[in-house]
């Protein structure tokens, strides 16, 4: 019996290649931020030696635990610099990302080690789940293709 090669592809992505590598899997951190955001259906992707947390197509999060470098570990917040004031307000211990070497970045990070933590990141998935436009970021990649998608959709056919 052959198997087409579309099927092919799709069965070996379904395979967990972790599963024969005899690798075992990185663990999660804050597995609870996941927890928060079921309602949204997320999904997650390695960056970096992190992990990348997306709702729709927007990048929302990434969950930094690194023992090597832990001075920006915690739940970092993909947003941009014009709603740092206003999330200040809500997230008192929120700061620029060290390691990306910048005074002020797009990102903004609720470090592990802040006392109220826990609190801070369970409220920026409430945020999240709530549609707040002041968190998440459509990577530069997907901006492209969505605007070549909207393009083509209004382009005028010619008669």
């Amino acid at each position: 019996m052959r198997i087409s090669k579309s099927k092919r592809i799709a069965i070996a992505g379904a395979i967990d290649e972790t599963a024969f590598s005899g690798q075992a899997r990185k663990r999660v951190p804050y597995e609870f931020v996941l927890d928060a955001l079921t309602g949204t259906s997320p999904w997650t992707r390695p960056m970096f030696g992190c992990l990348a947390v997306y709702v729709e197509d927007k990048i929302v999060l990434i969950l930094r635990d690194k023992p090597s470098s832990s001075a920006d570990n915690g739940v970092w917040l993909a947003t941009t610099k014009e709603h740092h004031a206003s999330l200040q307000v809500e997230f008192p211990n929120m700061r620029s990302i060290r390691v990306l070497g910048k005074k002020v970045t797009g990102w903004q990070v609720l470090p592990v080690d802040a006392p109220d933590f826990e609190e801070a990141a369970l409220h920026a998935c409430e945020l999240i789940v709530a549609g707040d436009p002041r968190i998440g970021k459509i990577p530069a990649s997907r901006r492209y293709f969505r605007a070549a998608a909207k393009e083509k959709r209004t382009r005028k056919r010619p008669k």
